[in-house]
């Protein structure tokens, strides 16, 4: 859940930090007081749009910072799926506003923009007058019915992804491989040249690496050939003057004290060990000689059998295994084009099995949205007569789109009646922006312990409700925010006097300027402003007592 929101210099506010808690929150405010600036500001922390013109009046940066508790295990795993690990529970998402641009932040390590808005979306969910207008979307009306289905039609959409992969990979070829006489001719000569090119290299894995160091060899064989006959001469070649010759006189001359005194026989023993070394150094020096003993032709050889490995990779691949490979899906591509006819009906064979696939997980995965769709509805619209919708009739028609996707072929209309004797009508053509608030309200409670979501903000769902609708649309989201933290936006004083946690939003004058303030009410505050809302500028005793009265009863049927 939200635990806390951070605003630095965005608009009204100079600083501002709110605390938030479990259940249902309720912010109000006056007109003006900055409930717009509230919204737009956890907006902005969610990815939403920026401009320079939304930071304070004289800041050089704004910041907008919210702290989220995550405890639930599936929240914790889907958030680690994006690379996002809580830090002790907690993951913080920031973002620091600059002069048109901006810096995202999660738990202090800078991230895209992207990255911002996938976390985020996992965390909290926002509801607006505009942002019930997805309700709209036929995609949208569809993913909620998926989403009422539960569980038991996650096997079968999988299903249909895979049908659909396998469909769309089939068409591709298909389409791919459709070519003219001509065409077909012009691959098939081109295939069997290069086939050829790479057959008649007879390249054998490894060669490459070993005709390299065979090459490096060869190119610095005079420089090492040089070293050699150096270091040959100076310990067993120079006459006279050679370490071997040297080494043997002193054997000579030591050997008569060797023989007289013991302490001299172990130094002449180190003596005849340094004449051995030596020995077998100079004979392992001179075969290594040998092997640097190059022909012309051997070095042209290696050179040109080099360059046409090279050229090779250079067209076919980066390594002797990919050349390899290459001319296998060439000859596969040879035999294809030789039997083109055979190859293309085995082809069209293949498409229609996919497309037998894809028809058959359609098909049963929109029987069970049918199946779905009628009790869906008939549960929506038992939730919006609770919210004061006089006579309502509401179907989820499900049709077909004519083409198939990964979600099957299914299309979701919601078709809505309000009023008796009214057709049914496509949501889209009924409902006013405050009924499609009330109704976004309904699904989200039928919906209350199926989305993962668990924080909800709802801003303006009060619009253009009052009275018994407006204490009805309170038990709502009471309802909804037993299971999950909500946020709500209010100015009438049903949905106020609901509130688990109560805050206040006002602006305050003072130095030549303007702020906005945000702070928590205790009960008896709570009432004072249960008692604004209700009788505006003049409050009286009975307005206090009344909304005392209001509250009190909130609590009762909480």
């Amino acid at each position: 859940m939200l635990v806390n929101l951070h605003v630095k210099n965005l608009a009204l506010i100079d600083e501002s930090e709110v605390d938030f808690g479990r259940g249902l929150n309720i912010l109000t405010g006056e007109t003006g007081a900055g409930k717009s600036i509230l919204m737009g500001s956890v907006n902005l922390a969610l990815g939403g749009r920026y401009s320079a013109d939304m930071l304070r009046s004289g800041a050089d940066a704004g910041l907008v910072e919210m702290t989220f508790s995550v405890d639930e295990k599936r929240i914790a795993d889907r958030l680690e799926e994006l690379g996002v690990q809580p830090d002790d529970e907690m993951v913080t998402l920031s973002r620091k506003l600059m002069d048109g641009r901006s810096i995202c932040r999660i738990n202090g390590e800078t991230v895209s923009m992207g990255a911002l808005k996938e976390a985020a979306a996992i965390l909290i969910d926002i509801h607006g007058q505009n942002d019930s207008r997805t309700l709209l979307d036929r995609k949208q009306q569809l993913l909620l019915l998926d989403l009422y289905s539960g569980e038991k039609i996650l096997p079968m959409k999988k299903e249909m992804e895979e049908a659909y992969g396998r469909l769309r990979h089939a068409e591709r070829l298909l389409s791919e491989s459709s070519i003219d006489d001509e065409s077909r001719k012009r691959e098939l000569a081109l295939a069997e040249f290069e086939v050829n090119e790479i057959e008649e290299a007879a390249l054998v894995q490894g060669e490459d690496d070993e005709l390299e160091s065979l090459y490096r060899r060869m190119t610095q064989s005079r420089k090492i050939t040089e070293a050699v006959a150096e270091t040959y001469l100076f310990t067993a070649e120079k006459p006279g003057g050679n370490a071997s010759d040297c080494l043997s006189r002193a054997i000579r001359a030591f050997q008569d004290a060797a023989e007289t005194d013991e302490q001299a026989a172990q130094l002449y023993s180190q003596l005849l060990d340094a004449d051995s070394l030596l020995n077998d150094f100079n004979r392992e020096l001179s075969e290594y000689a040998k092997t640097f003993e190059y022909s012309e032709e051997e070095f042209r050889e290696t050179e040109e059998r080099l360059n046409l490995i090279n050229r090779l990779k250079a067209k076919y691949g980066k390594t002797i295994h990919e050349i390899s490979e290459y001319c296998r899906s060439k000859k596969e591509r040879i035999n294809e084009l030789n039997d083109y006819d055979a190859f293309l009906d085995n082809l069209v064979s293949e498409k229609e099995k996919a497309e037998d696939a894809a028809r058959d997980a359609s098909e049963r995965l929109g029987a069970m949205r049918r199946e779905s769709a009628a009790a869906f509805a008939e549960e929506i619209r038992r939730q919006m007569s609770e919210l004061n919708f006089l006579d309502t009739r509401l179907e989820i028609r499900i049709s077909d789109s004519g083409r198939y996707s990964a979600n099957g072929r299914d299309e979701a209309e919601f078709f809505l009646a309000v009023n008796p004797g009214e057709p049914m009508k496509p949501l889209a053509a009924v409902a006013s922006g405050g009924e499609l608030s009330r109704i976004m309200l309904a699904v989200k409670t039928v919906l209350a312990d199926r989305e993962d979501t668990p924080t909800l903000i709802f801003d303006e769902i009060d619009a253009g409700i009052s009275g018994i609708t407006a204490d009805r649309v309170a038990g709502k989201l009471r309802l909804i925010a037993k299971n999950r933290q909500v946020i709500c936006i209010t100015h009438l004083p049903q949905i106020a006097a609901a509130a688990d946690i109560h805050f206040l939003i006002e602006k305050n004058a003072g130095g030549g300027t303007a702020r906005t303030d945000i702070r928590r009410l205790g009960y008896d505050e709570s009432v004072m402003e249960l008692a604004r809302i209700l009788g505006g500028s003049k409050i009286t005793d009975n307005i206090i007592q009344s909304a005392g009265e209001m509250k009190d009863m909130a609590a009762r049927n909480r």
